[in-house]
Parts: C-alpha cells; sequence; structure tokens
C-alpha cells in the first residue's frame, strides 16, 4: 500500500511514529524477557526462599538486580535503543544524560553512544543513604568532583539509573548534581528529569509528582513487566509477585 504525502508530510511522519511505537514495545518485551532468563529478575520460590530486605526496609519476594547488566550486551544495547526511543518522544528537551552511580553508568554510556547525546556520571558516596547523611558528605568531600563529565550553561540534564522505587536515590542524585554545578559557577542548568529502565511501582511516579520531576520509565513492573513474562514463570511466583505488588504491606511479616 502506498502512502500519500500531504504538503506537510504528515502522513509519513505519522507511519515513522508508529514504526518506532512498534519497534519500542518489541524492545520493551525482548528486554523483559532477557532480565529473567538471566536472572537480572530474581524471585523468592526460584532463587532464594527468604525473599529479600531493600534498602528502604521493605520486604520483597523478588528483586531485580541490573548491575549486572553489562555483562549482557546484547541486552544492554536494546535498553539503550529503546530508553533512546522514550526520551526522543517524551523529553526532547534533554540535551546531557547523568549517569547515576553505579548502575546507571552503564546504562546512560550506552545510551549516550546510540542517542548522541553527551552523559555524564555521578560519584558515588558509600554508606550515604539519606539526606543528612548526604548533606554532611557534601561538605566533606573536599576538591573532588561530585559529577564527572562537562555541564554547560542552559544545558536540560536528565539523570538515568537501572530501577527506581521509591524516588530518594534519585533525589539525591539530583542534590549532588546541582551542588557540583553550584561549585562550578554553571548557571541556568535544569535537571528535572530522570529516566530508569524500571519502576517497580511502588511510589516513585507519585513521589515525583510531588517533587516536581519527570519520571520517564521504560518498563513499569507490575502493568507492563510482569505479564511480559508470565508464561516463562511458575504460576506460584506470578501470584504472589502480583499479590504483593497490589498490596505490600500485607507481606512484611517476613523483614
Amino acid at each position: 500500500m502506498r502512502l500519500e504525502l500531504r504538503d506537510d508530510g504528515f502522513p509519513f511522519f505519522r507511519a515513522s511514529i508508529m514504526a518506532e511505537s512498534r519497534n519500542l514495545r518489541s524492545l520493551k518485551r525482548e528486554i523483559m524477557r532477557e532480565i529473567y532468563e538471566n536472572r537480572m529478575l530474581l524471585t523468592a520460590r526460584r532463587d532464594r526462599p527468604e525473599g529479600w530486605k531493600l534498602l528502604s526496609g521493605v520486604w520483597s519476594p523478588f528483586y531485580i538486580q541490573l548491575r549486572v547488566l553489562n555483562s549482557f550486551p546484547a541486552t544492554l544495547k536494546k535498553v539503550a535503543e529503546a530508553m533512546s526511543l522514550m526520551l526522543k518522544k517524551e523529553a526532547p528537551q534533554v540535551n546531557r544524560l547523568v549517569g547515576v552511580a553505579f548502575a546507571g553508568v552503564p546504562i546512560a554510556t550506552a545510551l549516550s553512544i546510540v542517542s548522541g547525546i553527551p552523559a555524564c556520571h555521578t560519584r558515588k558516596f558509600v554508606g550515604v543513604t539519606t539526606d543528612e547523611e548526604l548533606q554532611k558528605a557534601l561538605t566533606q568531600y573536599g576538591q573532588h568532583s561530585l559529577l564527572e563529565g562537562e555541564v554547560q550553561e542552559g544545558d536540560r540534564l536528565c539523570l538515568v539509573d537501572d530501577l527506581v522505587t521509591q524516588l530518594d536515590a534519585k533525589l539525591m542524585a539530583r542534590t549532588q548534581v546541582m551542588s557540583e554545578l553550584e561549585k562550578r559557577g554553571t548557571k541556568n542548568v535544569k535537571c528535572d528529569d530522570v529516566a530508569v529502565l524500571i519502576d517497580r511501582q511502588q511510589g516513585a511516579g507519585d513521589r515525583a509528582k510531588v517533587s516536581g520531576i519527570q519520571l520517564h520509565t521504560l518498563i513499569k513492573f507490575m502493568d507492563e513487566g510482569l505479564p511480559l513474562i508470565k508464561d516463562l514463570m511458575p504460576p506460584a511466583d506470578y501470584t504472589t509477585i502480583s499479590a504483593y505488588l497490589a498490596d505490600p504491606s500485607k507481606y512484611q511479616g517476613h523483614v
């Protein structure tokens, strides 16, 4: 079927958008299934009967460990391609990426190569998990840079990380980045966008709205990710994880 073009080229543009949407859906499916098959998604029944206690203190019957994503370069490339399409659609104003150490750094690097958007990365503060600890660390860090890479006045930054639970770590990363830019005297920079591979859907979306953050999620775990791997999982695993995500409070006796 031949596509008729109008003077403004709209039909061609619409066809291009539709193709990108189909490609994005296909990439999401492949990425999620490879994450499960390569045990970057661990489940209590399959991998660890006692489950996991997350950094937030919440018990979980599954654990997503995307820090090893760069050990699977074919999957990492798909992640970069999919996130590039996502940012092109949702955040075209972004002109610099910031990988959040450690897991976000290889993702931001791959995304930079695919998209052509320059990337930086934050330094890791070991043992810092609260705003109070971060503020103390910032005053003690001396002459070391809190952000590795160039940022220019007027830039629109996007923090890049592997996953998000309640957004706390991303807000601290934003504080770290803006503190470094203030120290450098770099003005008129915005850092209000966050892009993640997976959202566990445990509060980050609501927190982002309150905090003025634009959260860009490639795969929402409960709504998209879990259904994409349902046929790969033991039924009991799928049922437990689905029920947990619907109401995590009922499972906190495991802690």
